[in-house]
């Protein structure tokens, strides 16, 4: 009699092709998130206008940032999904532990990242395209170099995936004691109450500067690269104190 080893890679493997499979609804679920972003978007980023006794010249600027925003959303609320129970039963299917669950998921919403940056960013074409067919308004479209795209292709990716990160150890958390489901959003919106107009409002302009207004491409990536990896890492050691089904 012979037993087969099955090695952690084979198995991570294994799960994440399965969840591709099984999760399509996830995908699903972005097309229509990022429908809604462009239908929103239609009504402009910002505007500008001025007028005389003869003439009135408004100006509406238009770009994805709230398609952008509507994808992180997502990330962040299918990252929390898969940390519940009717996900997590979904590995029992195979011989897994929790590190190979962990990895799997982490490559899936890698992978979701990487769907939800690019489709974003697309979508400022599918949006310059409806409104050469259907806008009654003239348009000028403004140039971006492929580095430029690129850059923006690079950051929302990374966006992206820092709201999986804190959407799966926000998760996680949850799993671990149901209290932290009402906790966290009370927390959460009792800091933004009392931090308004207190010394805390400095705390916030710091977090917000530190991730969103770091000009150097290659300084951005290595902040939001150890912000997801220590999420995800506490993320992992959290779950290893889940009762074992």
């Amino acid at each position: 009699m012979s037993l087969s080893r099955i090695s952690l890679q084979e198995v991570v493997k294994k799960q994440y092709s399965y969840k591709l499979r099984a999760y399509i609804q996830v995908f699903m679920s972005l097309v229509f998130i990022q429908v809604l972003g462009i239908l929103f978007s239609f009504n402009g980023v910002g505007m500008m206008g001025t007028s005389s006794n003869t003439f009135e010249i408004d100006v509406h600027y238009y770009s994805a940032d709230i398609v952008v925003i509507f994808t992180m959303l997502w990330a962040f609320i299918t990252s929390i999904l898969i940390t519940t129970q009717a996900y997590r039963n979904d590995d029992f299917a195979f011989i897994t532990n929790r590190l190979s669950s962990n990895l799997s998921n982490m490559l899936f919403l890698l992978t979701i990242s990487l769907v939800g940056g690019l489709t974003a960013l697309l979508s400022n074409h599918v949006m310059r395209i409806l409104m050469y067919v259907f806008g009654q308004s003239e348009y000028l479209y403004t140039p971006t170099e492929m580095s430029e795209w690129m850059i923006g292709f690079i950051a929302t990716i990374l966006y992206v995936l820092l709201f999986s990160a804190i959407g799966y150890f926000v998760g996680t958390l949850v799993q671990l004691h149901k209290g932290f489901a009402v906790l966290l959003p009370v927390l959460f919106i009792g800091i933004l109450i009392l931090g308004a107009g207190t010394m805390n409002e400095s705390i916030f302009k710091f977090v917000f500067e530190f991730i969103f207004e770091e000009r150097s491409l290659a300084v951005f990536m290595v902040k939001i690269g150890v912000l997801a990896a220590l999420l995800f890492s506490g993320s992992a050691l959290l779950s290893n104190r889940m009762e074992v089904r």
